[in-house]
């Protein structure tokens, strides 16, 4: 449904709708809840300074002044929500941006749910609540004018907060505001038009850019409170060992250690919990906390602990892991996610036949920001402060491992440097907790890039084979298998393209469970498969002698009209990227020594379409330049969204020429940036981003880039050197490089 469709008048429960008077200065606090799950008679506290928020409920804050704050509840990890959801907000109340202050939200554990961060899913979902928050506020302050004024309220205008009657009169928000409080909450409201937006759709800056390029506090490793000390834990070094012993004689000699502890008591009652499963990073390996003065008399206070750790459980390796997941693809043994026609019958009567395989390793998180949470756990509160991407979660997990009632819980988010699914889980939350509870003080615990890269959560290491039979010129058939180290928990997407587009098509995944911790990572699901699937589709082309962008648009074609509601994508508005991406980059057309690989990709709910170049420099492939096509529906924040295109082509491009982590007898191969290589500045390619324009509802913006980027290189790579490369990372790949792989690797 476009936005044009939606704008029509919204009806919609007063409950939703909270509002509280007597604001310390005067002014009004209203709300819109945006899930009808969450409780009605949600009624937030005065004080401003620790207000309960909803999950992705936002507050509007109007002083009699005419200052308006929003607080925007949603963890901000750098994809710009903290900017871009209190513009929808703004936009329908019908106030400058230039006079709107933004401030981060609490958790409300009481009354909301799902409160995260994850997905590319905030603006998704609160494209029409939060624009009803602005909007009924927006009446309330036209009701209480006109009653002011005597007259009705549709002879009333707005604009930038200041309300006109059919006189030319004025009263400023401000003005009425006190008023307003006290009306009855409007049962139905109408949203702008698209044509009508002054916010939506400009260019705005992050709200945080100050404090961020001055080094103010706003991260989490920012955050002290008085009488806090610091602690950092000592892991087991490998995944399959568990602590032994230990001698923290040294340790404790330094200057600034206060003591050395002992943990894990947490971890093994979160994962004994009857109610929830908490068992995703979790050990049950006890662990050695070192407390001091300082995070950096905590590093050396763990450097000097002498621990034995014995092997509790296989200590694995990548040659393992190779062998496995290649034995599952050899295998029988899988599950199939969806199944149309009959493969093996359109593969027997075949003209030909594609076959191909594709591997991808694991890979770490590797944050700016790394883990951090501050924690101070007393017989009145639970107060938890810090870098979370699902602060709800992480709550109630702490709640349970102390035996205690999630409302005593207070979480504070602060911004994070760098999310990309690591921090959705809650391991350095519950520690820091813990931590807290056994000391009876104030903590920070901090890991340093070591720890993160050592003892994290990682993409698991992936193979697919896909098959494809060709008939008559048609594709007939298309059999993709997935084999994964613990994929039960990420999987293939079965109704992605090509589904529906092939009359016989079978997906198929099977898992190999490793006790190496693997979760979600930039762009879940996708951020290896669109690799493997654009590349063959690239190869298929020329199996059948077809350009490349044209087999994808006759593909799609098939798909219009469908009647299959599992179908998630649209072919007409991935057709659409494809065309316009081929017109940008001049498919077809290029310079002389310029060489293009294509891509076109469905994915959180956006679709892409992008084109790499790659030029021959001292006999070397080289990428130049992608030019990225999206469709995500309206674009909220020009500016924002341009940065997380470009980001996401970026950290594609990289990952998937560089990125390699291993393990060999149960340790990370890798354990900081002198031997885990990471895309360079001067490396990276020029980013062309276009932006289809619509009227379709916001859809996810910060991860869909990520996953087609690295087909686009990697079929460039193939029309600048005709090689095809089957496995990431593409500069291990001898056959494209002469670089010596230890200089690549440093």
């Amino acid at each position: 449904m476009s936005t044009t469709e939606q704008n029509k008048s919204i009806a919609f429960s007063r409950r939703g709708f909270m509002k509280t008077t007597s604001l310390a200065g005067g002014g009004m606090l209203i709300g819109f809840n945006l899930f009808n799950s969450c409780k009605p008679k949600a009624e937030p506290t005065i004080d401003l300074a620790n207000l309960n928020y909803n999950d992705f409920n936002a507050f509007i804050q109007i002083a009699d002044n005419g200052a308006v704050t929003i607080h925007s509840p949603n963890p901000e990890i750098g994809q710009g929500v903290k900017t871009a959801m209190p513009m929808l907000i703004a936009e329908e109340l019908d106030v400058a941006w230039k006079d709107v202050y933004v401030k981060q939200g609490i958790l409300d554990t009481k009354n909301f749910k799902n409160q995260i961060a994850g997905g590319s899913q905030s603006l998704r979902g609160a494209w029409q609540p939060l624009r009803q928050t602005g909007a009924t506020a927006r009446q309330m302050l036209v009701n209480a004018a006109a009653i002011k004024w005597g007259v009705d309220a549709s002879e009333c205008s707005t604009s930038e907060g200041v309300i006109t009657n059919a006189k030319g009169e004025t009263l400023s928000y401000g003005d009425v505001v006190n008023e307003a409080a006290l009306l009855e909450v409007p049962e139905e409201v109408t949203l702008k038009e698209i044509s009508d937006f002054k916010i939506i759709g400009t260019e705005v800056r992050n709200v945080d850019i100050d404090k961020i390029i001055s080094g103010k506090p706003l991260f989490g490793l920012d955050y002290k409170e008085e009488g806090m000390v610091y602690a950092t834990v000592l892991r087991p070094p490998a995944f399959g060992q568990k602590l032994e012993s230990y001698d923290d004689t040294e340790a404790k000699a330094i200057p600034g250690v206060i003591d050395v502890i002992k943990i894990g008591e947490g971890a093994n009652k979160l994962l004994n919990h009857e109610k929830r499963n908490w068992t995703v990073v979790l050990s049950s390996t006890d662990k050695v906390v070192v407390i001091a003065n300082t995070a950096w008399e905590a590093m050396k206070g763990k450097k000097a602990i002498k621990a034995k750790w014995i092997e509790e459980s296989t200590l694995e390796s990548t040659e393992l892991h190779d062998q496995k997941l290649t034995g599952l693809l050899d295998g029988k043994n899988f599950t199939t996610l969806r199944e149309d026609g009959n493969v093996n019958k359109a593969f027997a009567q075949a003209d030909e036949i594609l076959e191909r395989t594709y591997e991808s390793p694991f890979l770490p998180h590797n944050c700016m920001e790394p883990m951090n949470f501050f924690a101070n756990i007393t017989a009145e509160k639970i107060h938890l402060v810090g870098p979370t991407q699902t602060p709800e979660f992480v709550a109630q997990g702490v709640a349970a491992m102390l035996d205690r009632d999630p409302s005593e819980v207070h979480l504070e988010m602060t911004r994070m440097g760098g999310g990309f699914g690591r921090r959705l889980y809650g391991d350095f939350v519950y520690e820091a907790a813990e931590i807290s509870n056994a000391i009876k003080k104030p903590v920070k615990l901090v890991s340093t890039r070591e720890d993160d890269m050592t003892t994290g959560v990682y993409r698991p290491a992936i193979k697919y084979r896909i098959k494809a039979a060709v008939k008559n010129g048609e594709v007939t058939g298309y059999h993709v298998k997935e084999a994964a180290i613990n994929s039960n928990m990420y999987g293939l997407i079965p109704n992605f393209f090509p589904a529906g587009a092939i009359e016989n098509y079978k997906v198929d995944v099977a898992n190999y469970q490793s006790n190496i911790t693997t979760g979600a990572w930039r762009a879940p699901y996708t951020n290896f498969l669109a690799y493997a699937e654009q590349s063959f589709f690239d190869e298929l082309a020329e199996v059948m002698k077809i350009d490349q962008v044209q087999l994808r648009l006759d593909l799609l074609e098939k798909v219009k009209g469908t009647t299959d509601e599992r179908i998630q994508y649209s072919p007409e508005r991935l057709q659409n990227c494809i065309r316009t991406a081929a017109e940008k980059a001049g498919w077809g057309k290029q310079a002389d020594g310029v060489y293009q690989g294509f891509v076109a990709y469905y994915c959180h709910n956006s679709h892409v379409a992008e084109v790499a170049d790659a030029v021959i420099e001292n006999g070397m492939p080289v990428i130049t330049k992608v030019t990225c096509v999206v469709d995500c529906g309206v674009v909220v924040n020009k500016l924002g969204a341009m940065n997380q295109i470009e980001g996401g082509v970026i950290d594609g491009v990289g990952h998937a020429m560089y990125g390699s982590f291993g393990f060999e007898n149960g340790a990370p191969t890798s354990k900081n940036f002198d031997r885990y290589r990471l895309i360079r500045m001067k490396e990276a390619p020029l980013v062309e981003a276009h932006m289809i324009q619509n009227d379709f509802a916001p859809t996810g913006l910060g991860e869909p880039t990520l996953p087609p980027a690295g087909g686009a290189v990697a079929n460039a790579l193939k029309a600048a050197t005709g090689k095809r490369i089957y496995k990431q990372p593409f500069m291990q790949d001898p056959e494209f490089w002469r670089t010596p792989e230890k200089e690549i690797l440093g």
